[in-house]
């Protein structure tokens, strides 16, 4: 497809400013989700990645598309490819978000790119999240956004990556089930409506995906609170990237071992390759 990049590049420096008060009530559906036992009280630190059940965009129904996100255009430029999903991310940590604060995020469109890659056109958004908590800053994050075609079921499938081994077993490993309440939770807790994680029927005969998704945030998530368990503090810096898809027909584990002062991290479907690769650093 051939895409009108002058027209989607015109909405770099696009900015949107939202705010919420990140609540007790808030924290403690966020632990139930990930069965996490956390200090709710007003004033306790928030857990990492909280900022993303935050003021989540909130549109009417009637402005939803059929896929379950809001209909293109907006904030975020009106990329005519079908498929978004998030190709991966990076947040500094500046400050902790307590429990009773008013959290706000302004968020720019920093960069739209279109690449070729073995699946067709490939579009990335780059969006930059400057996040404060009351009067501090505490959160630097960049979001990378990839939207692709539909396969053609026409065309020979694309060659799968050369040589993609099963991923290694991290010195640190600990399995995870990726049941569909917990992905319907995790959709609920961000006010995430992409059909893909919770709506199994969509997900087959429309998507043509074997199963729900497992979300790429709540990956990132899960590696970053293991991160942050195994060294006994929170990370400095997370990076994150996404290199295949993980679905609920088997679980998948969380992967860690120490390379010096920084922590590799990843994510892998039972025999399969890595999904997702992270970078912590104190």
């Amino acid at each position: 497809m051939s895409l009108d990049i002058d027209h989607l590049r015109s909405w770099i420096g696009n900015t949107e400013t939202a705010s919420e008060t990140v609540t007790s009530d808030m924290v403690q559906r966020y632990g139930a989700t990930l069965d996490l036992d956390l200090e709710t009280g007003n004033g306790a630190i928030a857990p990492l990645f909280i900022h993303l059940c935050v003021a989540p965009p909130a549109v009417p129904s009637t402005e939803i598309g059929p896929d379950g996100h809001p209909k293109r255009g907006g904030f975020l430029p009106p990329v005519p490819l079908p498929r978004r999903m998030w190709a991966g991310g990076a947040l500094t940590l500046h400050d902790d978000i307590h429990v009773g604060d008013v959290v706000s995020r302004h968020s720019t469109i920093s960069d739209v790119t279109v690449k070729q890659g073995r699946s067709g056109t490939l579009c990335f958004v780059t969006v930059q999240h400057e996040i404060s908590s009351g009067t501090r800053h505490v959160l630097s994050e960049r979001q990378d956004i990839v939207y692709r075609d539909v396969d053609d079921p026409a065309k020979p499938a694309a060659p799968k990556a050369a040589g993609a081994p099963a991923a290694p077993a991290g010195a640190h490993r600990r399995p995870i089930t990726p049941t569909p309440p917990l992905l319907f939770r995790y959709s609920a807790l961000t006010f995430n409506g992409h059909r893909i994680h919770y709506d199994a029927p969509y997900a087959r005969d429309v998507e043509g995906y074997p199963g729900l998704i497992v979300h790429g945030p709540l990956q990132a998530t899960l590696l970053a609170l293991y991160a942050e368990e195994l060294r006994g503090a929170r990370p400095a810096e997370f990076s994150f990237r996404s290199l295949s898809t993980i679905f609920d027909t088997s679980d998948f584990s969380l992967n860690a071992s120490e390379d010096g002062e920084v922590m590799r991290l990843w994510t892998a479907q039972d025999g399969g390759p890595v999904a997702m690769e992270a970078t912590a650093k104190w």
